[in-house]
């Protein structure tokens, strides 16, 4: 690790979340915006319909773009891509005009429960409707266990006891009525690839299942929305199907200059609960199809009044951030980590420093991209998601004594079947290129560069180089060309802090690629010939010090500076050794040596 910074580390699930984390901004990076325009009708029968159409070619959406900002190819000549201009043109030539009912589809629908929470689905609807981190969510979880009030929390199993499941349906039957659970107990399967299954799922505890009002007087807030959580997931899977009516009605329209235009709106009623009376689900991003409004009734032909037509534009987006419920998702998905992994793994790829958190989003750090590109490029199967799968697998084996721990470490370290292992992995360390690893090129002279005091961008080469420190919050996919372009030719805040007395040298504070510091100023030396003599080896160097982390560039003073600029003092001798005690100024901070 020497090869990237001092104190970090890699590990058989950090390193594959913190690459997931990584893959997705690189995603970001390479996307390239694309813009579209609709239309929507607003009619005064109080629903809004929207354009799909324009002489049998469908408005393009967003769905209809690559991650390069370009049509689809397959989808390209079928599809009418409008600009703020056309798509202005298209409402004047629409007003005044009616929608005419052109078709009527009325299509019931069910709804299925979800089976009751396992360790990583409870964590990722603690983060949705909580907004909890998955450390939180099992803190919580673990008081709740402890206290006696739900069954264990680290589990991957949807299973629930026969005492559980008559108590969740007795629970159902009391409170929404018998119609509301189904004739038979429901019985769910697991998903998730290497599940264990050795716990039951999570649920209230007992044979019968305390209400959260009931126990409301016995818990905190925080215990009390979790418990509610768990008792309605738990009570729901249990219940009846939920049924509703999806309507789809499509309105013809002729604009002034001769166009059909077809408009649609969508609808949909919940025409029986079931489930949903005690758990309904949370959906980020709710589709047109899918949002819960109802219809008036209307019959084909009929005319409705639009009362006014709009257009807007819209920008495709780049693929979302991992969140923490979102990566525990995809890391169940892929058979990697377990339920009691989870939530300290995401923790450490932040106590690390691979990761930070923005709002709810799980941001790789440049530190993040040069462990990942160390790993990918020398130990791409220890971060392969597949190889990590089968180790899941293989030190199941184990744990069951389906396969001999020896035997199995053997082939790890040694290599088996023509494979290499652990040992021809580890065997050209030295042969790591440093600055290759931590250096990513943005244009042909500016390099983002990843030092032991962070992320920097130098430009240039020999003498010649300029530096800037790349702002603390800045994402990796906001730093575009441009924006390194306008970091390198910013001033560099140098401030003149005042005269050392004992040199008679000028003392300033500025900002540099090891972060803010002070430093004496040499009188600048120019040759008859008006050019700088070139710098000899043996000359002297300025004093320097790193600014503490609690100084500012903005509010050091010139006794502050030559206070570290006296660093490292003599303070005496030790009595017993007969050595000095010094006074030293470090990464972080005075210390005595």
């Amino acid at each position: 690790w020497k090869k990237v910074m001092p104190r970090i580390s890699a590990g058989r699930v950090q390193s594959v979340a913190t690459r997931l984390i990584v893959e997705k901004e690189r995603e970001r990076m390479a996307f390239i915006t694309s813009s579209w325009w609709d239309l929507t009708a607003q009619t005064d029968q109080s629903f809004t319909a929207r354009l799909i159409s324009v002489e049998d070619k469908r408005l393009a959406t967003t769905n209809d773009f690559d991650s390069n900002g370009s049509l689809k190819e397959k989808n390209a000549s079928n599809i009418l891509l409008l600009d703020q201009g056309s798509a202005e043109k298209l409402t004047t030539s629409l007003e005044g005009k009616k929608l005419r009912v052109k078709s009527i589809d009325d299509s019931p629908r069910t709804e299925r429960p979800k089976p009751p929470f396992t360790t990583s689905t409870m964590q990722q609807d603690a983060g949705s409707r909580l907004g909890w981190g998955a450390q939180l969510t099992m803190r919580i979880a673990q008081s709740l266990y402890e206290g006696g009030f739900i069954t264990y929390m680290r589990t991957d199993s949807v299973n629930l006891s026969q005492s559980a499941i008559s108590a969740a349906r007795s629970a159902a039957q009391s409170l929404y009525g018998k119609d509301h659970i189904p004739e038979s107990p429901r019985f769910y399967e697991g998903k998730t690839k290497n599940a264990q299954e050795a716990h039951e799922a999570i649920r209230p505890a007992g044979d019968s299942f305390k209400t959260p009002g009931e126990l409301a007087p016995e818990l905190t807030r925080d215990q009390l929305a979790l418990y509610d959580l768990i008792w309605k997931r738990t009570v729901a899977s249990q219940m009846a199907d939920a049924k509703k009516m999806q309507a789809r009605v499509d309105f013809d329209v002729t604009t002034s200059d001769g166009k059909a235009c077809i408009f649609r709106a969508n609808g949909s009623v919940i025409t029986f609960p079931g489930f949903l009376a005690a758990y309904e689900d949370v959906s980020d991003e709710k589709s047109d199809e899918e949002s819960d409004r109802r219809l008036p009734p209307m019959k084909i032909g009929q005319d409705v009044i639009a009362t006014k037509f709009l257009c807007e534009g819209h920008e495709t987006k780049p693929p979302a951030r991992y969140t923490e419920p979102t990566l525990v998702k995809k890391l169940e998905e892929l058979g990697i980590g377990r339920p009691s992994t989870f939530a300290s793994i995401i923790q450490t790829i932040q106590d690390r420093g691979y990761v930070v958190k923005r709002g709810r989003a799980l941001v790789p750090t440049f530190l993040a991209f040069s462990v990942t590109g160390l790993l990918e490029q020398h130990f791409a199967k220890l971060v392969d998601y597949e190889f990590t799968a089968s180790m899941e697998e293989d030190l199941d084996r184990i744990a069951n004594g389906e396969e001999d721990r020896l035997n199995w470490l053997t082939k790890f370290f040694f290599g088996h079947d023509g494979q290499p292992g652990l040992q021809d992995l580890a065997a050209d360390l030295g042969a790591i290129d440093a600055q290759q690893i931590n250096t990513m090129k943005m244009g042909e002279n500016i390099e983002i560069r990843v030092g032991r005091y962070g992320a920097y961008l130098q430009e240039g080469i020999g003498d010649e180089r300029k530096f800037a420190n790349i702002p603390e919050g800045l994402a990796p996919d906001e730093l575009t060309l441009q924006k390194a372009i306008e970091l390198l030719a910013a001033p560099s805040g140098e401030r003149e802090l005042g005269v050392d007395p004992s040199s008679g040298l000028q003392v300033i504070a500025k900002s540099g690629r090891f972060g803010p510091y002070i430093t004496e100023v040499f009188p600048e030396v120019i040759r008859e010939d008006g050019k700088k003599p070139r710098k000899k080896k043996d000359a002297p160097k300025p004093k320097t010090a790193s600014l503490l982390s609690t100084m500012s560039l903005d509010t050091i003073t010139i006794d502050d500076a030559l206070k570290l600029l006296s660093l490292p003092r003599i303070l005496g001798i030790d009595s017993q050794s007969g050595e000095e005690i010094t006074v030293q100024n470090g990464r972080y901070g005075p210390y005595l040596k």
